[in-house]
């Protein structure tokens, strides 16, 4: 490639590796920022509704610092990438692209690109959530050159493993900008759910690291496999594997 970067596949010679840690994000994060200049964040942050104890307004506050915590958790140079999804609240849309921009904004990041990727056909009626997520990219200062513009809106979700995934394709696009406009080749995602981001990283040639409060999604974070083209798969459990 012209600028010296590697493509997928061109990482090293070795396979990419992934770890994958049961525990809490938040802690996670607070204990291993500041993060190397070659890690990117790459996350979904949870919804209210797997946080009921907080109630709206204070998983609202900790959306919010937590976003600022990925934000400041990276190197300047790195970006944090959200994976977000609005939802409706007593007849109001809970705008989480909002509470993302606050977050960076208190760790004195910008926002990079913001990507709409379509969950259903244009033109689809959808209740509760919208035909849309959320992709956005966050960083200290790191800036981007306007002649490798990517497209903003992505047709489809792909492939995913479980309703509250990132979509394949959103992952393949993330992993396609790390590769062509950062030195990043590490990716770490702090609430990994099931791996999709991870598997997809590893597919192109990236390393991964994720943590996971349940046990049983981070056994099956481990076992998630991603062909280049994005196909997701589970792989069995290896012999002697203890208990997920």
């Amino acid at each position: 490639m012209a600028d010296g970067r590697p493509q997928a596949g061109e990482v090293g010679a070795r396979a990419p590796r992934r770890d994958v840690r049961c525990g809490d994000g938040v802690a996670f994060l607070r204990e291993a920022a500041p993060l190397p200049p070659d890690h990117a964040l790459v996350t979904s942050l949870p919804d209210a509704s797997e946080l009921p104890a907080l109630g709206a307004a204070g998983w609202e506050a900790w959306f919010v610092d937590v976003a600022a915590l990925a934000c400041a958790a990276v190197d300047p140079g790195a970006p944090a990438v959200f994976y977000q999804t609005d939802v409706k609240r007593d007849g109001a849309w809970v705008d989480k692209a909002h509470l993302v921009a606050l977050g960076a904004a208190r760790a004195g990041a910008r926002l990079l690109f913001h990507k709409i990727v379509c969950r259903v056909p244009p033109g689809t009626a959808t209740f509760g959530r919208p035909a849309y997520a959320h992709l956005l990219c966050c960083a200290r200062a790191l800036r981007l050159d306007p002649a490798r513009a990517t497209p903003d809106v992505l047709p489809a979700l792909g492939q995913m493993p479980w309703p509250r995934a990132m979509g394949a394709a959103a992952c393949e696009a993330v992993a396609r900008f790390l590769l062509a406009d950062t030195v990043c080749r590490t990716v770490v995602d702090p609430f990994c759910g099931l791996g999709t981001m991870l598997a997809v990283a590893n597919a192109h040639g990236l390393d991964a690291v994720g943590v996971e409060l349940s046990r049983r999604r981070a056994d099956r974070a481990r076992r998630l496999h991603a062909d280049p083209g994005g196909r997701l798969r589970l792989l069995p459990r290896a012999p002697g594997d203890g208990p997920p």
